[in-house]
């Protein structure tokens, strides 16, 4: 498998403001509470106040957590069956494909019709079982971020009201794509945020492999960095 295959893994852009942060956080009674007015009034203050920008590419920080590597890994492996359904699909089709070819001048009408319709109906099967799999990896991608970012948005909150930022802005997706052109490494606050949430989800760092890995599967994300996204899993062939 190429990393070609992997990009419609990747389809979730994680745009969030600070306070589009806090209200999704808050608005789910079994996660932290966001930090408030009536809670924190000396950093609630001193955010409302300040000239202060920070950048966080959301993306990362929840792949690069040790909980979004664990699941995303875990996703990884049992989407490698399908994997392997999909590429014997593509296998037979253009092993039919090419039976064609080199027998066209061999093959009565009829035999060759057949032969035909054969790869056709293949194809499209191929086709939409392909289709099936990317939305279900997809859905299931996002799922395993939206839980990790729902548990997230409170930290991210805090720590900008502790160290008084007055704006946090994602860096997801670079620009044009993204709203900021450029950022120095001293206002991101991707490793801050990724090392609390570490500390405070309990979910140890995932063992380095000790052998190869099988086919089909991928190395767990790098950690947090301007510019790069990670590669989190493969992808059936088109």
């Amino acid at each position: 498998m190429t990393r070609t295959f992997v990009r419609f893994l990747l389809a979730t852009v994680f745009v969030f403001s600070v306070a589009a942060l806090a209200q999704s956080a808050s608005a789910d009674p079994g996660l932290p509470a966001a930090p408030s007015a009536a809670t924190t009034p000396d950093t609630t203050a001193a955010s409302a106040t300040s000239n202060k920008i920070g950048t966080i590419n959301i993306e990362q920080a929840i792949f690069a957590s040790n909980e979004g590597q664990r699941d995303f890994e875990a996703l990884s492996k049992k989407l490698e069956p399908k994997q392997t359904e999909l590429k014997n699909m593509n296998d037979e089709v253009e092993s039919l494909k090419k039976q064609l070819n080199t027998q066209e001048g061999k093959l009565n009408d009829d035999s060759r019709n057949a032969l035909m319709k054969q790869v056709e109906e293949k194809q499209k099967k191929l086709e939409r079982s392909v289709q099936d799999a990317r939305d279900d990896a997809q859905s299931q991608q996002n799922e395993i971020a939206q839980r990790i970012l729902q548990k997230m948005a409170p930290i991210i909150v805090k720590y900008a009201g502790d160290k008084g930022f007055g704006l946090i802005m994602d860096t997801s997706n670079p620009w044009p794509q993204g709203p900021v052109l450029w950022a120095g490494p001293s206002v991101d606050i991707t490793k801050a945020i990724v090392d609390t949430y570490n500390a405070q989800s309990g979910v140890p760092a995932p063992a380095k492999p000790t052998t190869s890995r099988p086919a089909g599967s991928t190395s767990k994300p790098a950690a947090p960095s301007s510019g790069t996204k990670p590669s989190t899993t493969t992808a059936p062939p088109k």
